[in-house]
């Protein structure tokens, strides 16, 4: 599958789903920003795709990155982001969404198997309740520790003022 076809619209993306769940095999979801791609998303990412067969990303769009993060935020497009996305061998699917955060993403495609970062506790992981109660499980992936955007931002504004 070339990068450009694993980024997907919503409609084409429930297509998939439901013939990816009609052949037996387990959807993974997660989400984030991914705006500077470093190790820690990189390591994520991979555990995620080892917990089901096919991992979708939800992409936070630039729009909702500026309302969750700042708006000096994002650093990079979301068109590119998509793109770095769909480079990895882990990722089988990006769909991007402008709302703060992915519930509504996650009740239309009701994936098996939730993933998020250990630095979030199960109770405030957006959707969890919603998979849960369709069967399906929440899983924590340990994060690198510190690797992540913004310390990236932090250590480059510092060397170079």
């Amino acid at each position: 599958m070339d990068t450009i076809s694993k980024i997907i619209k919503l409609k084409d993306l429930q297509e998939k789903v439901a013939e990816i769940k009609k052949s037996g095999k387990k959807i993974v979801f997660t989400n984030g920003c991914f705006d500077i791609l470093h190790v820690g998303h990189v390591r994520y990412l991979a555990a995620a795709r080892s917990e089901g067969d096919v991992l979708v990303v939800g992409l936070n769009s630039d729009e909702s990155v500026k309302s969750i993060k700042s708006t000096k935020r994002p650093i990079v497009k979301q068109d590119e982001r998509a793109e770095v996305l769909a480079s990895l061998w882990c990722v089988d699917y990006i769909i991007l969404f402008n709302e703060p955060d992915p519930l509504i993403l996650i009740q239309t495609i009701s994936p098996d198997i939730l993933v998020k970062g250990d630095d979030w506790a199960e109770e405030n992981i957006i959707g969890a309740d919603f998979v849960k109660k369709k069967g399906g499980r929440v899983v924590r992936v340990q994060v690198v520790p510190e690797a992540s955007t913004s310390r990236i931002i932090e250590r480059i504004v510092k060397r170079y003022r």
